[in-house]
């Protein structure tokens, strides 16, 4: 695994990508998610990618083995992207006012893709009460032609447990 190198960037598949690339991708997922535009938010995903969120006692293996709060592949994205922007995601309706912060941004050639590991945090506001989810991103991007695109979008809590009445009804 190669870090960003010399100038700040890495070569996978061909492909010279700098930090600034990778960060500018991370900042706007940030803001398509917190102006809840799920149809550009699908599309910076690869067909056949995964969107992972482990339980928070999560430990590096397998979530099949751990658990998650979510494990979606591509079909599974896809009708979450569909059920959160119709009336029947009743625990987002009205949705929820969200910021995010991303910082601390890696990025690693790792074989034909780029290991990108970022530090989060969420601020989530609905019906009266706000909620900080904090933790780390561990994504494999696949460089296209058309940009980055996820391969592997994971969000790992950093926290002991949720806090109750904490719901994950929003992407993360």
């Amino acid at each position: 695994m190669t870090a960003v190198g010399e100038y700040g960037v890495v070569t996978v598949a061909g492909r010279a990508l700098s930090r600034a690339q990778v960060e500018d991708f991370l900042y706007e997922e940030a803001d398509i998610l917190d102006a809840w535009r799920y149809d550009d938010w699908l599309a910076l995903f690869a067909e056949g990618a995964r969107y992972e969120i482990p339980t928070t006692d999560y430990g590096g293996w397998s979530l099949h083995e751990s658990g998650s709060f979510v494990d979606d592949d591509y079909d599974l994205l896809r009708a979450r992207v569909k059920r959160l922007k119709s009336r029947k995601a009743h625990a987002e309706n009205p949705h929820s006012r969200t910021h995010r912060l991303v910082s601390n941004v890696r990025a690693f050639a790792h074989e034909d893709k780029l290991r990108v590991t970022a530090s989060f945090v969420v601020h989530r506001a609905r019906d009266g009460q706000f909620d900080t989810y904090v933790g780390r991103y561990e994504h494999l991007l696949l460089p296209t032609d058309d940009g980055l695109r996820f391969w592997l979008r994971r969000s790992i809590l950093t926290h002991e447990a949720l806090p109750p009445g904490a719901r994950l009804s929003f992407i993360l």
